[in-house]
């Protein structure tokens, strides 16, 4: 630059607007290698939206929040994700046609070893008809009781016809009525004999009764299993309530969606309590909050906690006023009000279906009518149909009731956000 005639003042001027700029400066090499992975991804997701969406998730699997967010996403664009089972789920997130398959990796207590050998007693014995066949065919290191009780919350053995309530009953004994038989086979005792080894188990005659928990506690044990919801979410079907009642979602917020120091209200599921008393004996607790796209902990100190330490119950749908504090890119989230939203009021006007013409097709608009039939009411339904841009409101042939049970059972075929 000096010999271009500038002064060495002028250079170190320049010098130092550079250095602080090259923390986040990018270069053309840099920014065109991010454009390129940008249109890959944007072209996967266009094209390949099932198996781009398994192997997202897949990537994440560790991270409860971003794992969360991308369900969401799943569901905004109509890919319903399956629970894991044990006839058809691999290790990890699986496309299946067009919906995706949860793996049985991710199941507490189910290493990646359990999971290999249900695979290859699959592969080289056939599908698993019952509980019992089940127990016929793996190795004895799936017998492990732990084991077999988090495949039965996690909902793995639904596609047997058999209730998850019933097999919590009746699992402990016949596990214990196999497991000898299995050591056995495992060390080849039979063998020492120079017949065949003959399993027991299929004969076992197992009486499963029929009775189910009830939606809240299949929910609740999936989740625990889980660590997140799958199959439905108590949320589902009064977001209209907890976007009337908050500023942003958890996810917005943990995005810098608010500054250090400002106010506001977010809602969601109340999923975890930890109840703890300061060192001047003040009780406080740490409040675990989540919604369909993220959870998050609020601290509920002595003063705010005191007051609302009656209403800190799991599975309640509240609404918190707080206060942001970003320190060292840690977010730090203080109650200070709390309120339980009215859940069973719905929206006024119309029930309005927001449907791209892509997805209208005869099948979903056959389950769409057969929804509405199920929830007879005196609300109009009208109908509004999205195609390059543009949109066309219909009003349909159906009065209906409002209620969440209406809203959820719309939004598992439609995705979230169907519904205006």
């Amino acid at each position: 630059m000096q010999a271009n005639g500038y002064s060495t003042a002028a250079i170190k001027r320049l010098w130092d607007v550079l250095i602080p700029f090259s923390d986040y400066a990018f270069n053309r090499a840099h920014s065109a290698g991010y454009g390129v992975v940008s249109y890959w991804t944007g072209y996967l997701k266009a094209n390949y939206p099932t198996e781009y969406m398994a192997a997202l998730l897949t990537s994440v699997r560790d991270d409860k929040d971003k794992s969360a967010l991308y369900l969401s996403e799943c569901r905004r664009m109509g890919i319903k994700v399956l629970e894991p089972d044990i006839n058809e789920s691999d290790a990890e997130y699986t496309p299946r046609g067009n919906d995706i398959r949860f793996g049985l990796a991710a199941i507490r207590n189910v290493g990646e070893g359990v999971v290999e050998s249900i695979k290859a007693a699959r592969e080289s014995k056939g599908r698993f008809t019952s509980f019992g066949d089940f127990l016929a065919k793996v190795d004895a290191q799936v017998c492990n009781k732990k084991t077999i009780e988090s495949l039965i919350k996690a909902g793995a053995f639904g596609s047997m016809g058999v209730s998850r309530k019933g097999l919590m009953a009746i699992y402990l004994e016949a596990i214990d009525s196999v497991i000898e038989t299995k050591r056995a086979e495992a060390i080849g005792q039979f063998d020492l004999f120079g017949g065949e080894s003959i399993s027991h188990v299929a004969s076992l005659d197992l009486e499963i009764p029929k009775g189910e928990w009830d939606k809240a506690m299949l929910l609740s044990y999936e989740r625990e299993m889980l660590g997140l919801y799958v199959s439905d979410h108590p949320l589902l079907g009064v977001e209209h309530v907890l976007r009337a009642n908050t500023d942003m979602t958890i996810s917005e917020l943990i995005d810098d969606g608010a500054q250090s120091e400002s106010i506001v209200t977010i809602g969601g599921l109340i999923t975890g309590i930890t109840r703890k008393v300061s060192r001047q004996g003040a009780s406080w607790a740490v409040v675990t909050i989540e919604d369909l796209e993220g959870a998050l902990e609020v601290l509920f100190f002595s003063n705010t906690y005191n007051q609302y330490a009656m209403s800190l119950t799991e599975d309640r749908i509240v609404t918190v006023r707080g206060r942001v504090d970003r320190r060292d890119d840690a977010l730090r989230f203080t109650a200070l009000e709390m309120s339980m939203p009215d859940i069973s009021m719905g929206p006024t006007g119309p029930l309005i279906i927001s449907l791209p013409m892509s997805q209208c097709t005869p099948p979903i608009v056959d389950r769409v009518k057969e929804i509405l039939r199920s929830h007879p009411g005196k609300r109009e339904v009208h109908l509004q149909l999205l195609d390059n841009g543009s949109s066309t409101f219909m009003k349909i042939d159906a009065l209906v009731t409002a209620s969440p049970s209406l809203s959820a059972d719309l939004k598992s075929i439609l995705g979230p956000n169907c519904l205006i």
